[in-house]
């Protein structure tokens, strides 16, 4: 902006200058060039009265032109310089009022567009922050309701028994579920990547057969458990857990008959596969099934969580088959870790 105010000034003086200047430069280059041209008559025929009021006339014609033009330019150059002020003041106030997708502008002047793109860069960062506030809410409702779920279904069975030792083997799942609760809580509240370890997955399929047998059940459903036994893979466990409840969640929403879990290598990695017998997936939604904004009574939402949770393990969840529905889990495999 220094520069082009000082383009303003500098055009303004030039042009003061050459209309006092170029005047006697006329006459110079006259003089110079016409031998019968003397000015010095000029000057003889204005003395008097009449030659003062002649030379104050041109000198006030030249002064009043001069101010015009410059004028004229500092108005020109105001306006080149205070639109795009305005404009940046516009978009400040635009941000100020919640909208997150500015673009930056191209006034020509350094330092604006410098300002323009900082507010460009802003909102984008706005819009990014507020995207990762909504996921965090959304991700945080997922988690916490898969095992309220299983708590309540856990806590109903112990309400309605009169076998005292079924209530202390349901109460003691549901001690394990509220400490499982308690873990969610606390990745939530850090948001941050668990720490892996070798994880057994036939630990994580058991404790989960145990938890979600009831609610199968009571739908007239089983989940059945096979494939390969003593795999360990690298990821967090309560990452693995989440996962597979959500295709477990899924299953008993969406699917029917025996959900079947089979565990198995392939090459360097463990693969866990989870199908049922129900119609699978609708073509419509097959391809987009891990976005967020799939609308499928609720299961897109924990796809995509699961997705990400696999992706953050260093692994990846794909659906395999559409019709029946068959997801696979590929993780790292690990070693068993020693005694």
């Amino acid at each position: 902006m220094r520069a082009a105010l000082l383009r303003v000034t500098m055009l303004a003086v030039g042009w003061v200058i050459a209309i006092l200047v170029v005047p006697l430069a006329i006459m110079r280059i006259l003089a110079l060039t016409i031998p019968e041209f003397n000015p010095f008559a000029i000057v003889q025929d204005m003395r008097g009265p009449r030659g003062v009021v002649l030379v104050v006339a041109l000198a006030v014609i030249q002064v009043v032109g001069a101010l015009f033009l410059a004028r004229l330019i500092a108005s020109r150059q105001a306006r080149r310089l205070t639109e795009p002020m305005t404009a940046l003041a516009e978009r400040a106030e635009r941000l100020g009022a919640g909208e997150s997708r500015l673009r930056p502008m191209d006034s020509g002047i350094p330092e604006i567009d410098r300002v323009s793109d900082v507010l460009a860069r802003s909102s984008a960062n706005i819009a990014r922050q507020l995207a990762e506030q909504r996921d965090f809410a959304a991700d945080a409702s997922h988690q916490l309701r898969t095992p309220l779920t299983a708590l309540l279904m856990r806590l109903d069975e112990i309400a309605t028994t009169d076998d005292l030792e079924a209530a202390r083997h349901e109460a003691s799942i549901a001690i394990s579920q509220v400490e499982r609760l308690a873990k969610v809580v606390d990745d939530l509240l850090s948001r941050s990547k668990a720490e892996q370890s070798a994880v057994s997955l036939d630990s994580i399929l058991a404790a989960l057969q145990r938890e979600w047998q009831p609610a199968f059940a009571r739908a007239r459903r089983s989940v059945r458990v096979h494939g390969e036994r003593g795999l360990y893979v690298q990821a967090a466990p309560s990452a693995v857990s989440q996962i597979v409840s959500t295709l477990f969640e899924n299953s008993l929403q969406h699917g029917r008959g025996t959900v079947d879990v089979e565990a198995r290598r392939s090459g360097p990695s463990v693969v866990l596969q989870v199908s049922d017998q129900g119609s699978g997936v609708p073509a419509e939604i097959a391809a987009h099934i891990f976005e967020r904004e799939v609308s499928s009574s609720g299961s897109g939402l924990g796809l995509s969580l699961a997705r990400d949770l696999a992706a953050a393990n260093g692994g990846r969840l794909e659906l395999l088959s559409a019709r029946p529905a068959l997801f696979a889990l590929f993780l790292s495999e690990a070693h068993r870790p020693e005694a």
